[in-house]
């Protein structure tokens, strides 16, 4: 059975998409080690920034009580559905290198954008160490990302 060309098309940006969300979920366990290990070295706290930020931008609020397992939970949601983007980029033709930079780029902006809404100061007000260690955990989401997207995106071949 022959198959029309735009049925084609939204399968693949489905199997980007999905794929996407699977390399999301892998790369959001790659920076939440990354963020455990920072904080051991640097005795920082895990904070509650997810919260702060989804309750400021949608207001919605955690239960007393559990902000924590709330922000938890929005860290989880917000890097598997950035890996959807990776998986569009993949699909329309981006080599994975491109479309890890401009993954990592997007991932990257967007969470320093968003730092005044979970209660950190603006990125312009960051030290130096405070934005390398940034680059790096969101570095390496995007890497395990990409990793994850091509493998199994290409094994379909």
């Amino acid at each position: 059975m022959k198959r029309n060309k735009p049925m084609s098309a939204l399968k693949t940006i489905d199997t980007g998409i999905g794929v996407g969300l699977i390399a999301g979920m892998a790369g959001t366990v790659a920076i939440t080690v990354s963020q455990m290990i920072e904080m051991r070295i640097t005795n920082r706290k895990a904070g509650l920034g997810p919260a702060n930020a989804v309750g400021k931008t949608l207001k919605i609020e955690a239960k007393p009580g559990s902000k924590h397992i709330f922000s938890t939970e929005i860290h989880w949601v917000y890097g598997t559905l950035w890996g959807a983007l990776r998986g569009l980029l993949g699909v329309a033709g981006a080599g994975s290198l491109t479309a890890s930079a401009a993954h990592f780029t997007a991932v990257t902006t967007a969470g320093m954008a968003m730092a005044p809404l979970e209660g950190q100061p603006p990125v312009t007000e960051w030290n130096a160490k405070e934005v390398a260690i940034d680059l790096l955990h969101h570095a390496v989401y995007a890497a395990v990302v990409g990793c994850v997207f091509d493998a199994i995106y290409k094994s379909r071949d």
